[in-house]
């Protein structure tokens, strides 16, 4: 929704207050869906102690029923949040600062476990934290005009750690 946007791509060392930050907009969104049942986490780089990030807080939480948009996305946009997608399967509210992103799944679809496992990995290994990182800031030596396409650069990195995560599980 609302098309390209104009961004300014910069990492930051790991900011321990990221994790509180994390839990404020945990709080917010808890309080927002209290009569639902739902289940939140801290997904991305800023969940992975020792990584630098771009200083936007991801959180992934899971609904009921994606459909169900009256359960659960009008109390966040009273909350503060602003829709920027709606596709099938997935919505992603944000702050009006950009700083947050929260994205919205359905319990169960397999695009939260991927986010888990690589967050995850991340954490627990630091050669393969490392390679992302480097990756990272390689990408942000080129101008990028939209998040997505920088997002897609990433994307062999990211599979090929992923591989590395599930050969790992499997030992």
């Amino acid at each position: 929704m609302g098309g390209v946007e104009a961004l300014e791509l910069e990492l930051h060392d790991y900011d321990e207050r990221w994790a509180g930050r994390y839990l404020d907009h945990r709080r917010r969104i808890r309080d927002a869906l209290a009569a639902a049942d739902i289940e939140i986490e801290h997904i991305g780089s800023t969940a992975v102690p020792g990584l630098a990030a771009k200083p936007i807080i991801d959180i992934v939480v899971t609904v009921a029923d994606i459909t169900a948009e009256e359960d659960y996305l009008d109390a966040l946009l009273t909350a503060g949040y602003e829709l920027r997608v709606r596709e099938p399967g997935h919505r992603l509210v944000r702050t009006p600062a950009r700083d947050v992103h929260v994205h919205l799944y359905e319990r169960g679809d397999p695009a939260v476990d991927e986010y888990r496992l690589l967050r995850d990995h991340l954490r627990s290994d630091a050669a393969d934290r490392a390679v992302y990182e480097r990756t990272k800031r390689a990408l942000l030596s080129t101008p990028w005009n939209d998040m997505n396409d920088y997002a897609d650069a990433k994307t062999d990195v990211i599979l090929a750690i992923k591989e590395r995560a599930r050969a790992r599980r499997r030992q």
